[in-house]
């Protein structure tokens, strides 16, 4: 089920925390609404399904306008941070809880309860109280009862927050294969950038309540709209600095510099991904720390009076206090209008 939204605003008493434009969420697909906290996103997500009314603007399941229609008339799915199981019933009851209220009959309330349990692997968990289950497997409870009544859509508000590390990753893991599994269209709420690029077809990254792009993750982090995207991606981070540009180059020192083919009579900011700089003879710069991150290398040194992240291969045996040459991967090189944050681009690239 395609979702459309068509400039849907929500207003709070002096802000404004939703301002969508046309927006269009595909079908068939997980898709991971990202942001900073307070962002708009968790708002957007309940504009979504019911919870909340738009001041403004209009919603649509395919062709269904359903905008002024209660959550209960959707056909969505919605998981919360917390689960929000019953604790005096079963799982299996947790389940059925949807399917009792619709009034489905036994036999049927039964098969798809089984069917769900077995789509999240919790056959052997049916008879336990909630108060008896891990937190993964009281997540697991909930998309099955989120997914029992067969939603047009599937909303996820954050479902991963209130699990620890390991648990986080397994469950990041087992709502890609459910999704993919069911087919359904499915809405992902989260503030952590790894889980949102590790497992959706298109991200949606909003800052205060305004989407800044709407790509797939790869593109997302490859070619970043703004530098807010570019800085709210990546882990390190990345660093920005503020190198002249003349005779069509960029210089990063007085001795080497890069071909940049741009015309831009503003301030110009550079900002460089660690993962831009590779070994190589056309900058010496001196160590400061060194961090060993499985695969990788993470080192800093100063440039320019700012402190740089570089990230190397695991086998370059590099210490601290080491002068070490590096050279720069323009693929990871960036660069923004220093007022505004759009994006700057070639010449040659437009």
């Amino acid at each position: 089920m395609e979702l459309r939204l068509k400039n849907l605003v929500k207003d709070f008493p002096g802000t404004r925390a939703v301002d969508t434009g046309e927006l269009t969420i595909l079908d068939g697909k997980l898709t991971g609404l990202l942001g900073p906290s307070g962002c708009g996103k968790s708002t957007l997500l309940y504009l979504i399904s019911g919870l909340q009314k738009p001041t403004s603007g209009r919603i649509y399941f395919g062709d269904r306008d359903v905008t002024d229609l209660p959550p209960e008339k959707r056909e969505i799915g919605l998981v919360f941070q917390n689960y929000a199981l019953y604790p005096h019933m079963t799982v299996a009851q947790n389940i059925a809880f949807p399917l009792v209220n619709r009034k489905v009959k036994k036999a049927e309330i039964q098969e798809r309860t089984a069917k769900m349990a077995a789509l999240v692997q919790i056959e052997e968990l049916l008879n336990r109280k909630p108060s008896q289950l891990s937190g993964g497997q009281q997540q697991r409870v909930a998309i099955a009862r989120a997914l029992v009544k067969r939603p047009e859509i599937l909303l996820l508000d954050e479902p991963l927050s209130n699990l620890d590390a390991r648990l986080r990753l397994e469950m990041r893991e087992e709502i890609r294969r459910i999704q993919t599994e069911t087919g359904v269209t499915t809405v992902f709420v989260t503030h952590d950038q790894e889980e949102a690029m590790s497992i959706t077809d298109e991200i949606i990254l909003m800052k205060k309540g305004v989407v800044q792009q709407q790509c797939d993750p790869q593109r997302m982090y490859l070619d970043p709209a703004n530098q807010f995207v570019a800085s709210f991606l990546g882990s390190p981070p990345i660093d920005y600095f503020h190198f002249p540009v003349r005779d069509g180059r960029l210089w990063i020192t007085e001795s080497y510099s890069l071909p940049m083919n741009i015309r831009h009579d503003g301030g110009i900011l550079t900002g460089i991904r660690p993962e831009a700089w590779g070994r190589g003879n056309d900058l010496q710069v001196q160590i400061q720390t060194v961090e060993h991150r499985g695969k990788e290398t993470l080192v800093t040194f100063v440039l320019t009076g700012t402190k740089t992240r570089a990230l190397l291969d695991i086998t370059d045996t590099v210490r601290p206090g080491d002068t070490i040459g590096l050279t720069l991967r323009t693929r990871f090189l960036y660069l923004f209008d220093e007022d505004s944050g759009i994006r700057l681009r070639q010449e040659e690239e437009k």
